[in-house]
């Protein structure tokens, strides 16, 4: 059914659009809550060395192709007029195939998205709704006109979210009227026709409503759009409320029952981070940015792993290492601390968003980017089939393996926002200046103090510990940089072409205020020492810099197929791989000089999230734990007492253990119990 004349543009009339796009920031606009730091328009930032690999494998994966083979997009797809998938599968894959297109520049993959956007904009009812077409249209042939005619909330917040990012990028001028003709449509539908009318999920996610319209307000400036926000906001689930009053979080320790499971469901936590920073937008009330930092603290102390996420197999469900943690929760709790980031401008949120992305997102997927884990463990020493010990088990047990479709298939259209999105939140725009608050070898192109400045990123980052900035720009320019800090790193230290020029305590953005010239280079150097950190059952956990340390575990890779899901691998230790130990009680108390480190790729380029590329390698001592043993696949772990080690059997022969980066296995111990 086709609504209104198709009026595609033609690649080459986008391209022209998109020089005309913007290249400088856009702040908030009174009265919304100024903020410290704003988004720069996608495809400033272009990603260089191993970070282009990890795009481009994507590219060459299911990000650039899903649409080829998935029968859910590939089939008669409702986004493009058909009668298929017209919820959320094909809006999540575009909203991480969009910015994969622009970060890449990939004519190819542009072209494909565009098919889908195209048919969105050009299709939208007179009424201001739009998207798939609904029951009521079926039926009657008629397009929708109130509230009632049309369907679920939810997906339309994607499919906004991929407008939005497209409209970064190019300024295309149907983007703009078209969202705000569709908020016109919410706003006089919404009191009858409420966000959960439909389903739960638009009442758990309408966070991500309420941030696109505040995203549209400040390029508009439609009054009408501010009462809209408030509408979305208290028909939202209460999650500024949940985080700032705290019992949520210890009734989701406590509790693992059917009821208000939609408010324990760990990729509608990670959504619902987001809500009090937004919401903070509107009320310029510190309490909501309190909120959001109370509740950070309080899930990460009761539900965190060591590799920077909380649990969620589909239910938070605690801090032990054998729980599981559904992909999908974690590229929406990235999406979600960028913007916090942004909003709230603090380092905590830097910190933990580097965590998440180089620890717990790369080991989720293989390394060809077409098969993924619906829940991977932090303790995972064999990948099977089985029911494990997740709260959300499927009567097919496939939930655990790798495979294009294995468990819920939201992953499957969901997984490719994480890399993308996380590679164009490198850099920040500030008060006439930009931050760095990740680091990632990269180019970034944009406007500053009315100069176009290009700044080119060279490190190793996060194997390594120095990046370098080199600057370009057509004359010397007044304008503020900003560093991060992390907080892991004590002391980090700046030069400017080779002379000191400041230093900045960890936990704290390093600012220098200054008239750069043309090749000036900056050296960022933030010294990584071997640390340990504590966790479940007196456990710990080898830290370097932002990387988590896991046992290499020697695996086997084993194909198999079930009719109704696909292919998919198991993968097990090899025969004589050993995995049962504990970490030696001298590494714990002195990390340093009990591990030896060992960079085997001091400039990495290629792809680096796999045993054989691991590009550094920690040793370390352990003893053998004989009664550690695996029970229906799941490695619980021996408790280490509060005298600080494991009191039953170990072995007396201590052994040369290795490590390596979290995100580069995926068979491991990463959470160790101690041994004297």
């Amino acid at each position: 059914m086709r609504f209104r004349p198709l009026q595609t543009l033609s690649l080459s009339v986008l391209v022209s659009i998109a020089a005309l796009a913007q290249t400088t920031p856009v702040a908030n606009r009174a009265p919304l809550a100024p903020t410290p730091y704003t988004e720069l328009p996608l495809g400033s930032i272009r990603p260089t060395g191993w970070l282009l690999t990890q795009l481009e494998t994507m590219n060459q994966g299911s990000t650039g192709h899903l649409d080829e083979y998935y029968p859910k997009i590939k089939n008669d797809n409702g986004w493009l007029g058909g009668k298929g998938d017209g919820w959320e599968e094909t809006p999540y894959w575009l909203d991480g195939a969009v910015p994969l297109a622009y970060l890449l520049d990939d004519p190819t993959l542009k072209a494909k998205v565009l098919k889908y956007i195209n048919w969105t904009l050009d299709n939208q009812r007179p009424s201001g709704y739009f998207g798939p077409t609904t029951k009521y249209e079926r039926e009657t042939g008629k397009p929708v006109v109130s509230g009632e005619q049309g369907d679920d909330w939810w997906p339309k917040m994607i499919m906004l979210k991929v407008l939005q990012q497209y409209y970064s990028a190019t300024a295309d001028p149907r983007v703009i009227p078209f969202m705000t003709r569709y908020f016109r449509y919410q706003h006089e539908h919404l009191a009858k026709n409420p966000l959960v009318k439909w389903t739960e999920w638009a009442q758990a996610r309408g966070g991500d409503n309420l941030m696109l319209v505040y995203w549209l307000y400040n390029r508009t400036g439609d009054k009408f759009l501010l009462d809209l926000g408030e509408q979305l906001r208290t028909q939202t689930t209460p999650w500024t409320r949940y985080f700032g009053e705290r019992n949520w979080v210890m009734q989701a320790a406590a509790q693992q029952n059917g009821q208000q499971w939609m408010d324990r469901h760990a990729v509608n936590v990670g959504m619902g981070l987001k809500l009090p920073v937004i919401e903070y937008h509107g009320k310029r009330d510190t309490k909501q940015l309190e909120a959001f930092k109370t509740g950070w603290s309080d899930l990460m102390l009761l539900h965190g792993l060591p590799h920077g996420m909380f649990s969620g197999d589909e239910d938070l469900h605690g801090n032990d290492p054998v729980q599981g943690v559904e992909l999908c929760a974690i590229v929406e709790a990235m999406f979600s601390l960028e913007q916090a980031i942004a909003i709230a401008g603090d380092v905590t949120y830097m910190d933990a968003l580097e965590r998440m992305t180089y620890n717990a997102l790369p080991t989720q997927t293989t390394d060809d980017y077409n098969s993924r884990q619906y829940y991977q463990t932090a303790n995972q020493v064999e990948v099977a089939r089985g029911v494990y010990n997740f709260s959300l088990p499927f009567t097919r047990g496939m939930n655990h393996v790798f495979g294009p479709y294995a468990g819920y298939t939201c992953c499957t259209a969901n997984m490719h926002q994480g890399w993308t999105k996380f590679a164009a939140h490198l850099w920040y725009g500030t008060n006439g200046g930009l931050a760095a608050v990740e680091y990632a070898p990269s180019v970034l192109k944009t406007n500053v103090a009315g100069t176009l400045v290009t700044i080119t990123q060279e490190t190793a980052y996060p194997f390594g510990e120095t990046v370098a900035f080199t600057m370009d720009m057509a004359k010397p320019a007044a304008f503020p940089l900003e560093f991060r800090v992390p907080g892991w790193c004590s002391e980090g230290t700046l030069t400017l072409n080779g002379q000191p020029l400041s230093t900045g305590k960890g936990g704290a953005m390093l600012r220098v205020q200054r008239s750069w010239k043309p090749g000036d280079r900056l050296m960022l150097t933030l010294p990584m020492r071997v640390t340990t950190s504590n966790w479940a059952k007196n456990s710990r956990a080898v830290e370097r810099g932002p990387l988590v340390y896991a046992l290499k575990i020697p695996a086997d890779w084993t194909q198999k197929e079930l009719k109704e899901e696909g292919i998919y691998y198991e993968i097990k230790p090899k025969p004589d791989a050993r995995w049962n130990v504990g970490l030696s009680l001298n590494v714990v108390k002195d990390p340093v000089a009990n591990t030896t480190v060992t960079v085997r790729n001091a400039a990495p380029t290629g792809f680096v999230w796999n045993e054989a590329n691991a590009p550094v390698e920690i040793r370390a001592k352990g003893r053998e734990i004989p009664g550690w043993k695996l029970v229906n696949g799941v490695a619980h772990q021996p408790i280490s007492t509060r005298e600080g080690f494991y009191r039953g059997e170990v072995n007396p022969q201590e052994e040369e253990i290795t490590l390596i980066p979290y995100g580069c296995t995926k068979l491991r111990v990463v959470a160790f119990p101690v041994v004297r």
